[in-house]
């Protein structure tokens, strides 16, 4: 078995602990802090699970909730079992026959 890491964002759960209900509230205190992000942006970082942040961003939220970026991101290790392949099982196309209709 191999362990893949794996992270959760839970901005949408600190912002609700915190009052927070709107993602409009969020932009214009993130702004207040030196960043600036559309309302589509700011929707996305509340609604999904980001692959990349900035430190800035991070560093801003951490301060709008009074919380620690370990709050908002729970590391989880994922255990994958490996599968074996068959030496046929490779992955070349196979050849297609053409012939008459």
């Amino acid at each position: 078995m191999t362990t893949r890491p794996g992270y959760s964002w839970n901005l949408r759960q600190i912002m609700a602990t915190k009052g927070l209900w709107k993602t409009s509230e969020l932009g214009p205190l993130l702004e207040a802090r030196g960043v600036t992000l559309s309302s589509a942006q700011v929707y996305r970082l509340v609604a999904n699970t980001p692959e990349r942040l900035s430190l800035m961003t991070l560093a801003a939220l951490c301060d709008i909730l009074a919380c620690t970026p370990s709050d908002l991101i729970s590391i989880t290790a994922e255990e994958q079992q490996r599968t074996a392949r068959s030496p046929r099982a490779k992955s070349r196309p196979r050849r297609a026959r053409v012939g008459p209709s």
